[in-house]
């Protein structure tokens, strides 16, 4: 079974079908899904997926882009939401993220304060005994930076949606790092990312969507979803000399290893 380790099923694209959607998972090979928190009431509506759906997990965190919202109070409140609810403790949390730093728009939120509440959520990751998603978006050299001196490797984790060099690659391997591999490398123009794909084992790769957005080809500009990562699988399978089926197997078992969901 395929193994979806970055959705966000609480997003309003799915408000229209989403039940119906997610319970026809199974039957199309997709055996697991990890919803991914971005903001403070995502935590809580990824939070009620988890609860609904036996075969969806949550990872609660807040995304650079919804930094400034955080304060010592409602920061103190996540951090009991994600220990009371992590998996050890009998719930569906399995990770805290997304969470990283995003350059993209300039100054919003100030890189000072992505930094800070980054640097506050790997703690929190560390604490709680649970793996990070990394969100890093034009901020390699930061994000690399910050997770080394806050040792974000203690934790683990997986690079989100990986769009750096293989160089860069190369570095967050050797923290122990595995990268999530989405539509991105079904794209014309994703020479790069096909190159750290090629260069990657594949034992350190997961398979994610990033739903609703960043659908694959032939779906690209479409709403994603992850009855799309299939086309996903075989294009890493095409780059790495592979059966897609291995692809699969062993992602999924990857997935299975960093998020410590017992099969």
């Amino acid at each position: 079974m395929i193994f979806e380790t970055h959705a966000h099923y609480d997003d309003e694209a799915f408000d229209q079908d989403r039940e119906e959607l997610l319970s026809g998972m199974e039957q199309n090979g997709i055996g697991r899904i990890v919803n991914i928190a971005a903001d403070l009431e995502s935590c809580q509506t990824t939070l009620e997926l988890g609860r609904t759906y036996p075969f969806v997990y949550a990872a609660l965190g807040v995304h650079p882009s919804g930094t400034a919202q955080l304060n010592e109070e409602n920061f103190a409140a996540l951090v009991s939401l994600v220990r009371d609810n992590s998996l050890s403790r009998g719930g569906k949390v399995v990770a805290v993220g997304e969470v990283g730093l995003d350059y993209y728009w300039e100054d919003n939120p100030d890189r000072e304060i992505q930094k800070k509440w980054f640097a506050r959520q790997i703690e929190m990751a560390k604490e709680a005994e649970l793996p990070l998603v990394i969100h890093s978006r034009e901020a390699a050299r930061d994000t690399y930076e910050l997770m080394r001196e806050h040792r974000a490797f203690e934790a683990g984790g997986i690079i989100h949606c990986y769009a750096y060099s293989r160089q860069m690659a190369a570095e967050y391997l050797s923290m122990g790092f595995l990268f999530g591999i989405g539509g991105v490398v079904t794209f014309k123009n994703s020479r790069k990312l096909r190159e750290v794909v090629e260069y990657l084992p594949i034992e350190s790769m997961v398979l994610e969507t990033d739903s609703p957005y960043l659908a694959p080809v032939p779906n690209r500009g479409k709403r994603n979803s992850s009855l799309n990562l299939p086309y996903i699988a075989q294009e890493i399978a095409k780059i790495k000399g592979m059966e897609t089926r291995q692809v699969i197997e062993i992602t999924e078992q990857n997935a299975y290893r960093v998020f410590k969901i017992p099969q």
